[in-house]
Parts: structure tokens; sequence; C-alpha cells
């Protein structure tokens, strides 16, 4: 008899996380070397579809073979001792009956039975390795804390947590590995299906349905880790593929390597639909509800719905980005479907369905009634991805004390800390963080503000037009997340200051001009600009953390959200500042914020 399932996922639902590389791991720190001697030899990974990098089908490799753990008799404790030999701090739950798909090879433990206080998973009972009488249908998983062991080093991780950029649909993308922690595509020479196949596996798919040249997924940034590939298909990673080294004129960006990974039918596409629009890739969103025997669709309140929402919306219906997110659309027919039975859709962007984001229920609740007010979407193949060039700002950071009387068009933007306004104008000054930001655009279609020219925010004082309200956010945080100061950005001007050798400017802000950032190009904000900076006059010497996020409310669809951050490390000690180990990566993960230096000595956020 099968054994009830305790496994849960978060409020927020099971999320998609297609770009992750593999987890594999080794037994917890001890320093009782013979604790860890039972899983010498063995690695361990997370693999599956769909999953957050913290979960998945476990996989162990025993002999040079992988292989999976069958569910009967699995617990929660059994989560814990695997959650721990992949490097996490514990599990919060687990699976069943293959829920991230069936594996293939060996079922290499079954009857598992832990304590859940083993250092190692040969610590715990089972039937022996090898010794199973499961199908891969029955294949567990596990669900861990997203919550690295403190000082966890994986002798065993293979160079290189592969990933996916750049592609409209799950399991397609640009490849880009991981090199002495820093990420980088692969060079298309060579490039064919055993290699493409390898990448797919490595993230848990099945074989590659193409292999794509010619930057077809759009062009990476940085650098280029590998050319001439040349795989048989059956290696377990990029790495251990035969590849030349890169050297700077060996190749361009033009010529990055694409996969589209063969996937697992899921069935989400059958379960929603559009209704009234001018194309298939617009109009008003109808989702199907019910059980067996009971099943109809319906409409979605518009309250709330965003760029994100319609990002799953449109990836559910295989259209690719959502490029709006429509909270009312009395202009699209709605046809003989009037009735709204889902509201309060909240979605972080990288769900594969709507029904994995959080939403009210059978408790429905809509501020506006009337299909007029209900949730529609347009779709693209294509979308914009932006990009910020960390080492320009940690390059060119300095602070300045600027006079008061040179800041009253600053100050009309709100530009300044709130303390500004009680300032004796226009004597004293304030004390200003600068930095130059140079955004790039590295995806597939041109970057433009949401709203048209006719809707664009004339400003009388500094002479120019805002395409968008705010373009960037500026903080300033304690190490452990604390705001202390912020500045925004409005897009004062978004064009193409330069662009890459074969791209031609398209925007430009002169005379009204069209404003936007072409694929291929860059928009930089220099230094010495107005509102290019910090009020970091009420900070207090200290350690923080510098965040910039490009396109903070998601006004405009990308097809990447998670880079559209930067922190970097600062130590200010009430003169002078200094800006170091700048990086792009979710600015609100806890990983993010781990990942940042502690200076020697400190207890606190004040110098010691």
């Amino acid at each position: 008899m099968r054994p009830v399932s305790v496994w849960q996922w978060s409020p927020r639902g099971l999320l998609l996380c297609l770009l992750c590389s593999l987890c594999l791991g080794s037994p917890s720190p001890s320093t009782d070397p013979e604790k860890r001697a039972g899983s010498q030899g063995l690695r361990f990974r997370l693999a599956g579809f769909p999953r957050k990098p913290y979960e998945g089908r476990v996989e162990i490799q025993r002999a040079g073979e992988w292989g999976t753990i069958c569910d009967d008799d699995f617990t929660l404790q059994a989560a814990h001792v695997l959650c721990r030999e992949l490097g996490f701090t514990e599990a919060t739950g687990w699976t069943h009956s293959a829920k991230y798909g069936p594996g293939t090879g060996r079922i290499w433990l079954d009857n598992l039975s832990c304590r859940g206080t083993e250092q190692s998973v040969t610590e715990c009972a089972s039937r022996g390795w090898g010794n199973s009488d499961c199908t891969h249908d029955e294949d567990a998983g596990v669900i861990c804390k997203d919550q690295r062991l403190p000082g966890f080093s994986d002798s065993n991780v293979i160079e290189g947590r592969v990933r996916l950029k750049g592609g409209a649909h799950p399991g397609e993308g640009r490849v880009e590995v991981l090199k002495a922690s820093t990420w980088g595509t692969v060079c298309d020479r060579k490039w064919d299906l055993h290699a493409a196949s390898v990448v797919c596996r490595e993230l848990g798919f099945g074989s590659a349905r193409e292999a794509l040249s010619g930057a077809r997924m759009g062009q990476g940034m940085g650098a280029i880790h590998l050319s001439e590939v040349r795989c048989s298909g059956q290696e377990l990673s990029l790495w251990k593929c035969p590849h030349k080294n890169i050297t700077a004129e060996d190749c361009s960006h033009s010529q990055d390597a694409g996969v589209r990974c063969n996937l697992p039918y899921t069935g989400v596409e059958t379960r929603i639909r559009l209704s009234g629009g001018r194309s298939q890739h617009e109009g008003r969103v109808e989702v199907q509800i019910g059980g067996p025997g009971s099943l109809r669709w319906g409409l979605i309140c518009g309250d709330d719905w965003g760029t994100l929402e319609a990002m799953v919306a449109c990836r559910q219906l295989g259209l690719g980005y959502a490029n709006h997110g429509l909270q009312e659309t009395w202009y699209w027919d709605s046809g003989n479907i009037t009735e709204v039975v889902m509201s309060g859709v909240h979605c972080t962007g990288t769900e594969l369905s709507l029904d994995q984001c959080t939403h009210h229920g059978t408790h429905l609740t809509c501020k506006r009634t009337g299909t007029r007010f209900t949730a529609g979407v347009i779709c693209s193949e294509t979308a914009s991805d932006l990009l910020l060039h960390s080492a320009l700002v940690q390059e060119t950071a300095y602070i300045e004390d600027r006079p008061l009387h040179m800041l009253y068009c600053a100050a009309e933007e709100n530009c300044l800390a709130s303390s500004a306004r009680s300032a004796n104008w226009p004597y004293g000054h304030r004390r200003l963080l600068r930095f130059s930001s140079q955004i790039h655009n590295l995806g597939r279609a041109d970057f433009r503000p949401k709203a048209g020219r006719h809707s664009w925010v004339w400003h009388e004082c500094h002479g120019h037009y805002h395409s968008m309200d705010i373009f960037t956010h500026y903080d300033i945080l304690t190490p452990n997340g604390t705001k202390v100061a912020e500045g925004h950005k409005a897009s004062f001007c978004l064009e193409d200051t330069e662009c890459q050798e074969d791209v031609s400017k398209r925007y430009e802000c002169a005379n009204f001009g069209e404003q936007g950032i072409t694929v291929g190009c860059w928009d930089l904000y220099r230094h010495d600009i107005d509102c290019q900076w910090i009020d970091i006059t009420d900070v207090k010497p200290g350690n923080y953390i510098l965040q910039v996020v490009i396109n903070p409310n998601f006004e405009v669809a990308e097809s990447d959200f998670t880079n559209n951050a930067m922190k970097c490390n600062c130590k200010y000690d009430g003169h002078r500042i200094w800006v170091h180990n700048c990086h792009i990566g979710d600015a609100f993960s806890e990983e993010a914020n781990r990942r940042f230096e502690r200076y020697p000595g400190q207890t606190s956020n004040q110098i010691i």
C-alpha cells in the first residue's frame, strides 16, 4: 500500500524553475571524517519538471550510474537526510508517484527508512543498493528549505550549475554555463543535437528537440566559456565533452548556442483560452474550473492583473511572452461567457499555469464587476531583456556634496531624501552617492515604454519628457536588508546611446523623438546627470549594500526579470565610500544576500 503523502508547497504554489543548474551535493559538513565516509563516491542531484532549485526528483549517482529512489516507505525523515546530502539545512516536504516526472536508469533505493538524524543516506535502512520492485512511476522527490548549510562545500560539483536564458517557452533558450563563479555563453561552432541533449538532461528534461545556432535565442553578454563542443550525447555534463578553450578572437555573441528540449506533456494549455481578440495572440482570458462532470469556463477579475500574471497566462497558452496585461477588456466581445470564476490572482512570473499562482479560490472578491473589467493579455513570441553593466557602477561611484541652490529641479522631481524639505534653502548642501548606469537590451525585441508619446509627462524644470515615471530604483540597505536611503530614476530619455557594430540606432529623444532601447544597444545615464544618485545625507557610517533594480514595477514585459537587479557591497566611513563586489542577480532573494562579504570583526552595521 502506498504511504499517505506528507509533502507540501509554499503558499504561492509550485513555481517553474527551468533556468536552474544541477543541485549536486555531498554530506553536511562534519568534523568527524568517519561520518562523511559513508557517502563518498556518491553524487546527488535534483531533477524533473516543473520545479524550483531546491526541489525535485532525487537522483543518486553510484558507480558512475545515475538512479532514483522508490517512494515506498519514504518519509519526511528520509527527505531531511537527502536534503542535507544536497547541501540544504532540512526538508519541508516530499512527493511520491513521480510528481516531477519519471526518471530513467536504475532505481537505487527502495523501502528507505531513516530516523532523520543520519549523516548519510547510507546509514539509513533499505532493501539494499539496486534491489527494488518499483517502477519509475513511483520515483520519490523532496522539497528542501531554501537555506544552505553553513560552510557547505561540494567536492562533487561539476563546474558549469547549466541554465537557459531568453527562451519564449519552457525548456528552450540560450545556453549559459558557470565557470569560476561567472556565467558565460557557448559558441555555436560544432554545436549539434548530441551536445544539446546533454544540456537538456542536465536541466532535468529529456533529449533535445533542436540545437540552435546564430544567437537565435538572443545574444549574451560577457564571457564565452566554450567553443567547438563535441559530445557523444551520453555525457553527464557539458564540461565532460571535449571542447576548445575560448580566446577573445575565436567567437562573438552573434554565435551564441541555444537549445529546445523535449518536455513531458502536462496538458496545462487545455485549461485556458483567449476570446474576442483580433488574433490568436490576444484576447480576454478564460479558464476552465471544476472537476469531472462539472467543468465550466469562466473569466478572471481584472483587479491587480498585471505583467507578471499575463506572462504566466501567455506561457500556459504556449504563446510566448506577454506584451501587455490588461485590466479592462470591454473592447473585446465576451461571447456567451460572462461568469467570473477567479479573482485575486498574484503570480511571481515563473509559474507554468495560473493554477500555481495564489488567488482567492472559491471566495471571489472583485472590486469592479462586469465583463468589461475582466483580465486580458496580448502575447508575443519575443521580448526585451534589460541588463545593467554592473562593473561600470563600481568604477564610477563617488560622493558629491552638492549645494542646495543647484538642486531645485531635483527637489521638484522628488530626487532627494525627505529631510531635504526642511533644509534651509538655498543654503547648505546634500551628500549624494553618484554613479553611471549603462543598461543593455539583450533580448529579442526592443524595449519600449508602456505609454505612448501622447501620455508622456513634460517636466519644465529639466526640459524633457518622462516616458516612464519610474525606470529604476536605487536603494542603500543594511546587511540585513533594512532600507536606509533610496532614490528613483524616471526615464528622462530612453534612447540608443551606443550599439554593437552590426546594429543601427533606432531611438533618439531629441525633437520629441521615439524612446526605447534597440536589441543590441544600450542606454547610458552618466553619473553627472541630475537624479542619477542616492541622497545619503542622513546615512551613518557603516557597511551597506547598494541595490539597483531596473523596470522595478514590471511595467514593460521582459523575457527575464531575474537579471534586472544588481547589488554591491559598500563601506562608508562618513567621508569616502568604497563600492565593490557588484554583481547581477535577484536583489530580493536570501541566497543573494548570503553571498555578500562580511568585514572581519563586524558584529553590527557600524564600522569596527
